[in-house]
């Protein structure tokens, strides 16, 4: 029996994405495409009940670093996990494309030291199988996903693959490589790149310690790469900066997006070094905006920070002479050791050289938080580290190792560093009212040992929309149409990010009462069983990507309809 729609979702209060509120309707699927939204008398070959629950577009992550995972995952986990329905790579200028053969362990250490993907895990998952950009598109094109897919071409790649050694020393680009990196920069849009990221931040290293290489790379390389892109006429900018000199650096940014035409994004977090600095930068984006000129900022949903725990990258011990005796045991026998009252006592005694990442009780066990079932990513004070010993009257570190033996050796440790100096995300909330402003930064698929930010979008919904009580919320329309169209349309997709007929079938059901967060947890999937960081969510009681239902319940279906975006 043939029937009018491939899926229909009925009687959901659909969230279209426009920023409108939301109204009780059904949705209409067929061919991969919403055929229908209104009172639907058709039958649908599969039908979904949504009363009670909100039907949104699918969420469009726009800052992951899937590059290596594509190669080797068909499940782009856990973006997948968090309503996610697009995700774009390639930022922040790593990956692993374009490469010369000679360079495969070069680009490894790069995403090693950037974005914490351990190296074997690389070394063995990913398959070498181009060496051009538009090569390594094609290999993407071939396989199937659970989300679609897009990547822009790596700066820090580009540079290797044109420089040599000159281009890991950061030596200026002449005007022969400036050429050379333009036409690889065009032929990449024509190949269906979505874009171009590079990095400007000392942040990022490579994993023998040394920064990346277009740290430096100057004002003429970056202007010819964009002339590059605008010669094919497509292709959006991604950069992340230090902006030691935000005037400066920034009207380096606007004078490129003035020659070349194309629009740029970048990173925008609080900083402690300049807590009102953010403000600067949403006046600067509102004059460019005045000039005809488009910037916009990326901004993270809560705290940018570290999670440190005994199966993680790093633990506040991490260097302390007794635990490093026990560091490369299994996790049941250093639990056991820790929890011995000799082996406790000698550990606590001592001094770590250096303490991990600078964790020094007087700089920061107050900024430390203790990272419970139900996640808290606005903490006071009052719940840090600092502010428990002082309660009990016992050394931090004491009260850090406590929460670290909890559920088994797996208990965390939480230590926002941005978009956290005051104690309160009420910047970010402030940042989200600005129209030059979209969710991002969320680094799916990196930072595997140390954060799990992937889960954002989740956060977007649920905490900003809902259950924030330190100030504050936001409109759910508001935040769905930033988490839907703005991204989709801030990387040049303007197929998806409503629900309305015609566009792309990509669509959440979800049931918001119901919808939270997990807490972060370890799994052992990676490529020669490599461990990474994951976190799951509640409420997602259907995502859908191109008609087809990828998950239910958070489970997936098998369906792997996402495909490479060119």
């Amino acid at each position: 029996m043939n029937r009018a729609f491939d899926l229909v979702i009925r009687k959901g209060t659909i969230v279209d994405g426009s920023g409108a509120p939301g109204y009780e309707a059904d949705v209409g699927i067929k061919d991969g495409r919403i055929a229908a939204v209104g009172r639907i008398g058709g039958a649908g070959a599969e039908e979904i009940d949504a009363r009670g629950q909100i039907v949104t577009p699918g969420f469009v992550d726009v800052h992951t670093h899937y590059d290596g995972q594509a190669t080797w995952d068909e499940r782009l986990q856990p973006s997948s996990w968090h309503g996610v329905t697009t995700v774009v790579m390639g930022n922040c200028g790593v990956g692993f494309a374009p490469c010369r053969p000679d360079d495969h362990d070069r680009l490894i250490r790069l995403m090693e030291g950037v974005e914490d993907i351990p190296f074997p895990v690389l070394a063995d998952g990913l398959p070498w199988t181009w060496e051009s950009y538009p090569d390594y598109l094609d290999s993407l094109a071939a396989r199937r996903f659970d989300v679609d897919v897009g990547s822009q071409l790596p700066h820090a790649a580009l540079r290797v693959y044109v420089m040599g050694q000159r281009g890991v020393d950061r030596e200026p680009a002449t005007e022969a490589d400036i050429n050379a990196m333009a036409a690889i920069a065009k032929r990449s849009m024509e190949a269906g790149a979505l874009g171009f990221g590079t990095s400007r931040t000392l942040n990022h290293r490579s994993s023998d310690g040394s920064p990346i290489a277009t740290l430096t790379a100057g004002e003429d390389e970056l202007t010819g790469i964009a002339l590059g892109m605008a010669a094919a006429g497509r292709g959006v900018l991604q950069v992340v900066s230090d902006f030691n000199d935000p005037q400066a650096e920034f009207d380096m940014l606007e004078r490129i997006v003035r020659a070349s035409g194309r629009p740029l994004s970048f990173s925008m977090v609080q900083s402690p070094r300049s807590p009102a600095g953010w403000r600067d930068f949403l006046a600067r984006m509102s004059a460019a905006k005045a000039k005809g000129l488009q910037i916009r900022a990326q901004v993270a949903s809560r705290p940018v920070g570290v999670l440190f725990g005994l199966e993680l990258t790093v633990n506040p011990f991490s260097h302390h002479p007794s635990y490093r005796e026990i560091k490369d045991r299994p996790l049941a026998e250093r639990v056991a050791a820790l929890r011995d009252p000799d082996f406790r006592a000698r550990l606590l005694a001592e001094e770590g050289t250096p303490r991990a990442i600078g964790l020094s009780p007087a700089r920061f066990w107050d900024r430390v938080f203790p990272m419970g079932e139900e996640p808290d990513y606005e903490p006071t004070r009052e719940q840090s580290v600092a502010a428990i010993a002082e309660r009990r009257g016992v050394d931090p570190y004491e009260v850090a190792l406590e929460q670290m033996l909890t559920n088994e050796g797996r208990g965390m440790l939480y230590l926002p560093l941005l978009n956290y100096p005051e104690y309160t995300l009420d910047p970010v909330y402030e940042m989200f009212q600005h129209d030059c402003v979209v969710p991002g930064l969320s680094d799916g698929g990196a930072h595997v040992g140390m954060i799990c930010d992937g889960s954002f979008p989740t956060t977007n919904i649920a905490f900003w929309t809902r259950d924030r009580k330190r100030g504050p919320t936001l409109p759910l329309e508001k935040m769905v149409k930033a988490q839907c169209r703005d991204t989709a349309e801030l990387v040049g997709l303007f197929d998806r990010g409503l629900v309305q007929p015609g566009y792309r079938a990509d669509l959440n059901v979800i049931d918001y009462d119901r919808l939270k967060l997990k807490a972060p947890s370890v799994a052992y999937d990676l490529p020669t069983g490599g461990r990474r960081l994951v976190q799951r969510a509640e409420g997602y009681t259907a995502t859908i990507v191109a008609g087809e239902v990828t998950y239910r319940d958070g489970e997936p279906t098998g369906a792997l309809p996402g495909r490479l975006l060119r």
